[in-house]
């Protein structure tokens, strides 16, 4: 089995590190990106949901970059809801700005009760386009 191909976006190394995880793995032509959070640049989460899925998405966009992706190249979305059924319009608001025109990439919303301290995450599965 080849080694993990470790993908990280400038200036955020030291977090992985602490919590021991990759921005996310290229595997042949996969991107598969662990789950991101609207943190604040000192690591907590932003109090203002609409700003902190703005964080998160923004977070999501440098990994993809690093690996040489773009939303365009997201083929397969979770995403993580404390509570959905409030949250979800300004979730969507956000998205609609960002992931682009159809076709959609498959997409799975989770509601659950904790995701330390933050409202939203996202993790997708991308496919690494092939140099030009």
């Amino acid at each position: 089995m080849a080694k993990r191909d470790a993908v990280f976006p400038p200036g955020r190394q030291a977090l992985y590190d602490n919590h021991r995880y990759s921005a996310a793995i290229r595997s042949g032509d996969l991107l598969f990106v662990s789950g991101q959070v609207g943190s604040r640049e000192d690591g907590l989460p932003e109090p203002d949901y609409t700003k902190q899925v703005q964080l998160a998405f923004d977070r999501l966009a440098a990994v993809l970059r690093a690996a040489g992706c773009s939303f365009d190249d997201v083929v397969d979305v979770t995403t993580f809801h404390t509570d959905p059924e409030r949250q979800f319009s300004a979730m969507m608001a956000v998205r609609d700005t960002v992931i682009g025109p159809p076709p959609y990439p498959n997409w799975t919303a989770v509601g659950v009760t904790w995701l330390a301290g933050f409202d939203f995450e996202i993790k997708v599965i991308a496919r690494i386009p092939a140099p030009a």
